[in-house]
C-alpha cells in the first residue's frame, strides 16, 4: 500500500522503517525546520525500566515546591494558565490510585518491549553502534526521599527490573566526580544512545535509501475520500495521495486529529537542556538527579543536562533563565564543572498528555489513519515498539500489546 507518515521525528522515521519492511512504499511528510522537535535535543535515554506515569505520588510531592520557584524544576506561565485548566483536570484525575495502577500498567507493557524493539531496528539496519549499554543511574542527596521510593523500587523488582542499591562510597567508586548525594540506584540493563539527532539523521538517510519519499512541507489536513486518503500540504496545490496515513508529528498532530473527530488533550510540556564539551561532567552514564527535575547524558556529541518542565504553549519565546537555574544546581552536584564554558542551549516541546499514555490507533472517523504521538519523555524509548503496532494497525493485524489503554477515543 501507499502509506504517508505525516511527521518524520523518531516515532515517524521508526513507523517508516517498520512499514518499508512490510513491503508498503512510504512518503514522509515533515517540513524538516522545526528545530523545537524533541527529536532533535531530547536526553538520548532508552528507559524502558520506567513504570510510573507523570501523575504520580513524587511529582505532587514535589510539585509545590517546584510551582513556588519560577525558574525551578516545574512551572506554568500564569497566562497559559487558562488554556492548560482543561489539561490539568485530567491530570489531577489521572492521579488517582485506581488511574495510576491503570496507566503503569499500560507503561509497563510498552516499555518491555522497548527495548528488544530497538536492538532488532538497530541490528536490521547496521545501527547497532548507536547502542550505549552503561546503565541508568538515579541519585538523592539524602536517605528521606530515597526511602519513599521504595514502593516504586518494589514494584520494579517484582517486574523483573534488575535494581543495584548504592551507598555513598559506591557511588563515589562508580562515578568520581559526583558529590553530593548519599544513596543511588543503578539500573544496569537501561541504556542511551549516542545522540538523539544523529540517530534520527541516520535513519532518515536509510529510509531513503530503501525507497522511501520525503515531501518538505507541513502538513495542514488530512481528507479522506473513497478509495485513497489526500494529506494537503502548505505551499503546494497538489494534495500527496495515499491508502492509509499515519500522523506521526507529535504535538503538531493535535490540530490534524481535531479535523479527524478526536479532540485529544495533548499539550507540551516545554524542556530545556545545556550540552558541553564532551567529557565536561566527568560521568559516565546517564543519571537521574531525583527531587531536582534534570537529568545529564554523556552523549557522543557532548554532555548534556537537561529537564525543566515549562507549561506555556507553543508561541511563548523560550526563558533560557530557565536554562542557568539548573546548570546551577547541577554545580552543586559537579562542583568541578566549568559551567561558564561554551554550551548549546536549546528548548523543545514534549507532547505530553495526562495519563503519560501515548495515543496509538485509528481515527474515530476513518480507520485508514492511524495515530502514533503524544508519548511524552519516552518518544525515544517507546518509538520502535510503537512502530510495529503501527504496522499492525496498517495492515489490519491484531498486535499482541492490547492498544484499547492507548485508544485516541479513551477520552
Amino acid at each position: 500500500m501507499r502509506i504517508a507518515i505525516v511527521g518524520a521525528g523518531i516515532v515517524g522515521l521508526a513507523a517508516a522503517h517498520a512499514l518499508l519492511d512490510r513491503g508498503h512504499q512510504v512518503t514522509l511528510i515533515d517540513q524538516g525546520d522545526q528545530t523545537a522537535r524533541p527529536t532533535d535535543g531530547n536526553a538520548g535515554w532508552i528507559a524502558h525500566t520506567d513504570i510510573m506515569p507523570l501523575a504520580s505520588p513524587k511529582v505532587w510531592r514535589n510539585l509545590p515546591t517546584w510551582l513556588m520557584d519560577p525558574l525551578g524544576p516545574l512551572t506554568i506561565r500564569p497566562a497559559y494558565l487558562p488554556s492548560l485548566m482543561p489539561w490539568l483536570i485530567r491530570f489531577m484525575l489521572a492521579s488517582s490510585p485506581v488511574r495510576i495502577r491503570t496507566s503503569m500498567a499500560a507503561i509497563r507493557a510498552i516499555n518491555t518491549e522497548a527495548l528488544p524493539s530497538w536492538r532488532k531496528l538497530l541490528s536490521s539496519l547496521d545501527l547497532s553502534t548507536h547502542l550505549r549499554e552503561n546503565g541508568i543511574l538515579s541519585v538523592w542527596k539524602n536517605h528521606g526521599p530515597f526511602l519513599r521510593a521504595k514502593d516504586t523500587l518494589d514494584r520494579q523488582r517484582d517486574l523483573g527490573i534488575g535494581i543495584d542499591i548504592l551507598n555513598r562510597n559506591d557511588l563515589t567508586q562508580l562515578e568520581p566526580a559526583l558529590h553530593n548525594v548519599e544513596v543511588g540506584v543503578l539500573y544496569p540493563e537501561a541504556c542511551h544512545i549516542s545522540d538523539p539527532a544523529n540517530l534520527a539523521s541516520d535513519l532518515m538517510r536509510l529510509a531513503l535509501e530503501r525507497s522511501a519519499q520525503h515531501v518538505a512541507a507541513r502538513a495542514l489536513r488530512v481528507e479522506p475520500k473513497n478509495n485513497e486518503i489526500h494529506v494537503h500540504t502548505a505551499g503546494s496545490t497538489k494534495a500527496v495521495i495515499a491508502d492509509k496515513v499515519v500522523i506521526a508529528a507529535g504535538i503538531w498532530s493535535r490540530p490534524l486529529a481535531k479535523m479527524l473527530g478526536d479532540h485529544i488533550p495533548l499539550d507540551t510540556e516545554r524542556g530545556y537542556n545545556a550540552t558541553y564539551p564532551k567529557g565536561s561532567f566527568g560521568l559516565h552514564r546517564p543519571i537521574m538527579f531525583e527531587g531536582e527535575g534534570f537529568v545529564t547524558t554523556p552523549l557522543d556529541t557532548g554532555d548534556r543536562v537537561g529537564g525543566a518542565v515549562e507549561f506555556a504553549g507553543l508561541d511563548a519565546k523560550p526563558n533560557h533563565g530557565r536554562t542557568s537555574a539548573m546548570i546551577a544546581r547541577l554545580k552543586r552536584f559537579l562542583p568541578d564543572l566549568d559551567a561558564d564554558q561554551d554550551a548549546r542551549r536549546w528548548m523543545g516541546f514534549r507532547p505530553s498528555i495526562p495519563d503519560s499514555l501515548p495515543v496509538i490507533g485509528s481515527s474515530r472517523r476513518d480507520n485508514r489513519v492511524v495515530y502514533a504521538f503524544g508519548h511524552g519523555h519516552h518518544g525515544l524509548t517507546q518509538a520502535a515498539v510503537t512502530s510495529l503496532l503501527v504496522a499492525d494497525l496498517i495492515d489490519g493485524m491484531t498486535s499482541e500489546i492490547d492498544l484499547k489503554p492507548y485508544s485516541a477515543q479513551r477520552f
